[in-house]
């Protein structure tokens, strides 16, 4: 049985040698990310800045012992990610570093240059070819594609549509442009016109225009690109899919992308899952709820399924917090994530990836 490591580290500290930061060293070190860069590599650090108003994002201060664990290794580190497909505050590249600068992404904290990387507004990509089961060829940001090495830091957390977004979600959704996001995305809402009060939440988040409204009750047109944003938006819950149809879908085809944003860098790609602030939203969100379980520590592997699968492991052990958005499986060892989002399918991530090659669910968690 094949099965990959995982490196882990608690959030206890009783000295200086225990700071955060210091333990983010020893992980670069012993998951061997030095190993994965050569000397003179542009290096990208996979990361979500967060949007303008939330706070789950990975604080800036964490990104700087990678960046220079990076450097000392013989690479040259860039931070990076693709702008968005829905109308907020980083849909372009201008707005999107403002975002970043603001969320505390500056040159001064982190000690290397911001890259986004599929352009201005979102038209730098080119194909490339894979043999899955939704797509034969895929977007994927000119950015990625042209890095040498890349260290994935995701911060762990819910989804309302993936289940969860780790390493998987970071690379799969955050590396594609805009058109690679709507090439995943296979929702088709529809509006219970009896339950929409006309609060016009969802015409404002919809990237596509595509909601309208008469006798004071929304619609969603044929322009529609099936993004979920409205779902998520809507305060009565009037906005449903077919979800044992459309989120497999959505599902498989976000993990085919994320083969995609690894392409050509075999061997040259470290993950890092930070398991704090276990927020039950995705960081696109304007705000952030109150996290589901304590602060746990954090991972890393060369392996994303691994860390995924291990991350989540983690997480169920957990007793979830009272008054959090956790409906069910609050008990240690129940399932956090179904009970967040019950018609989410976060097993499929995990299976689908492993069966297109991706990584192995088995593991062995080290504890440094």
């Amino acid at each position: 049985m094949v099965t990959s490591k995982v490196f882990f580290a608690d959030l206890r500290a009783r000295g200086k040698e225990d700071n955060r930061r210091n333990k983010l060293r020893r992980l670069f070190e012993a998951a061997g990310f030095s190993d994965l860069i050569s000397d003179g590599d542009l290096t990208a650090i996979k990361i979500h800045f967060g949007e303008m108003g939330n706070d789950g994002f990975i604080r800036p201060i964490y990104v700087r012992p990678i960046v220079d664990a990076i450097r000392k290794s013989g690479g040259n580190p860039f931070l990076t990610d693709a702008n968005t497909l829905y109308h907020g505050t980083r849909a372009n590249s201008v707005d999107h570093l403002n975002t970043a600068i603001a969320n505390g992404f500056a040159y001064e904290v982190i000690g290397a240059p911001l890259i986004i990387c599929d352009g201005i507004r979102s038209k730098s990509y080119r194909e490339i070819p894979i043999d899955g089961k939704h797509f034969k060829k895929l977007r994927m940001s000119n950015g990625i594609l042209d890095s040498d090495s890349m260290i994935v830091m995701s911060h762990f957390k819910g989804h309302e549509t993936a289940g969860f977004g780790g390493a998987i979600k970071n690379l799969g959704m955050g590396c594609a442009p805009a058109l690679g996001k709507m090439d995943q995305h296979s929702l088709r809402p529809k509006v219970t016109t009896v339950n929409c009060v006309g609060c016009g939440k969802c015409t404002q988040i919809c990237p596509a225009d595509a909601i309208s409204f008469s006798s004071g009750k929304a619609s969603i047109g044929v322009k529609c690109i099936g993004c979920g944003e409205c779902i998520t938006i809507c305060p009565e819950k009037a906005i449903v899919v077919d979800w044992e149809i459309e989120l497999p879908v959505f599902t498989e085809r976000m993990v085919e992308y994320t083969l995609g944003a690894v392409h050509g860098k075999e061997g040259k790609l470290g993950y890092i899952n930070f398991l704090v602030n276990i927020t039950p939203h995705c960081d696109c969100f304007n705000w952030s709820d109150a996290p589901i379980v304590k602060d746990i520590g954090i991972l890393a592997s060369k392996d994303p399924v691994a860390i995924d699968k291990a991350s989540w492991d983690l997480i169920n052990q957990q007793v979830g917090i009272e008054d959090s958005l956790l409906k069910d499986g609050k008990e240690a060892g129940g399932d956090k994530i179904k009970g967040l989002w019950e018609n989410t399918y976060p097993d499929l991530q995990i299976s689908y990836a492993k069966e297109l090659g991706l990584g192995t669910d088995e593991y062995e968690l080290i504890k440094l």
